[in-house]
């Protein structure tokens, strides 16, 4: 059977080598009275935190570049990923800079010709089939077929973007549009993961509460930093300070984690796992950071459902919600972006008004009655 070649383009800073962490790093050894700058800090890229300019600064040191860390774990990750992949580093890097990041990139990537380094930046006139970058502007604006964010404390304030949270999700990522025309549809039946995936107000939440009515279906506990709404009882979420989120994410209590619309979530195996070891179905409404980490530890048991709305319906439905106006604004904002998952979903189906059709269409589907696509 065929197998593709797929071409894939990688950010180097903050990709594959420690850049922020690394300049705060240096600021704490300038400032060691002062209270220590953390990556956190880091609230968007550029201009953000303490002693920002002079971190800025750094960027453009050749003695810097020349000296930054390789992130771990990133040489086995490049080496995964030329086997699948045809791999270009694209970085961005001032003139000063280009002779010291070519020669580490050579140095560190043995496997990645020379050629394959593309220096400069310009990143939006570049073509690629899949295009790993942590600047959402650089996204944002990619000609990449799927242009995927990696998440990373500056930039969170996005939502909806394709992205991933590790190298192993990124891995499985290409291998799911590598292997697209081929992979067999999941089988989650006799147990399994359901994410529902899709803009914000496609009736995600409406849809997962319906299907926990009918026999087999369970919506898992998620643990969320966002506020509790009125009309939400104890068992909607976890709502938890975003220190406590913090400290547990650091401990490892979740198996994927994602920032929607400012605010943290995630899931935990614990309440996952009792479902799926039943023969039951674990119901998530998910963006699709976190749909394609369970998909990648899952596998065929995890299905990943689009929820398509009329982006008229989504728009109204967001308006009308009680929510702040900021909130309101971000989820509007990331419409255009979230409407592009719909092409690594397993599946998609068009919700109307009647979220009882949606549910029936979504059984179907679980029961291998029938396939739906937009």
């Amino acid at each position: 059977m065929r197998k593709y070649r797929i071409r894939v383009g990688l950010d180097v800073d903050d990709t594959l080598y420690e850049c922020n962490s690394y300049a705060v790093s240096i600021i704490n050894k300038r400032y060691p009275d002062e209270e220590p700058l953390k990556i956190e800090d880091i609230k968007y890229w550029g201009d953000s935190g303490r002693h920002s300019a002079e971190r800025i600064q750094l960027y453009s040191d050749p003695e810097f570049v020349r000296n930054q860390p390789v992130t771990e774990g990133a040489r086995e990750f490049v080496q995964k990923l030329s086997e699948i992949a045809d791999v270009f580093f694209v970085t961005a890097v001032p003139a000063c800079c280009m002779s010291a990041r070519a020669e580490r990139l050579i140095q560190d990537f043995p496997e990645i010709p020379s050629k394959n380094i593309i220096l400069g930046t310009r990143k939006d006139i570049i073509s690629l089939d899949i295009m790993l970058d942590d600047g959402a502007h650089n996204i944002s604006s990619s000609r990449a077929a799927y242009p995927v964010l990696f998440r990373k404390p500056w930039n969170t304030g996005l939502s909806g973007l394709l992205s991933v949270n590790s190298y192993d999700d990124f891995l499985h990522f290409c291998e799911m549009v590598r292997n697209s025309f081929t992979e067999k549809f999941p089988v989650i039946k006799n147990g399994g993961v359901l994410c529902l995936v899709g803009p914000s107000g496609s009736s995600k939440t409406e849809i997962a509460n319906e299907l926990t009515r009918r026999k087999g279906f369970e919506k898992p506990l998620t643990s969320t930093t966002r506020p509790r709404r009125k009309s939400e009882g104890d068992d909607a979420y976890r709502f938890i300070s975003e220190e406590q989120f913090l400290n547990e994410m650091k401990a490892g209590n979740y198996i994927e984690t994602t920032v929607y619309s400012g605010y943290h979530f995630g899931t935990s195996e614990k309440n996952i796992s009792p479902i799926i070891e039943k023969g039951g179905i674990a119901v998530i409404p998910i963006d699709i950071c976190g749909a394609i980490t369970l998909k990648n530890l899952y596998r065929e048991r995890a299905m990943l459902v689009f929820t398509h709305r009329e982006r008229a319906d989504a728009i109204k439905s967001i308006i009308e919600r009680n929510i702040d106006i900021d909130d309101k604004t971000r989820r509007i904002m990331s419409l255009d972006f979230e409407y592009r998952n719909s092409e690594v979903c397993d599946a998609a189906i068009t919700v109307g008004d009647d979220v009882n059709e949606a549910v029936e269409k979504i059984i179907s589907l679980v029961e291998q009655r029938g396939t739906y696509e937009l």
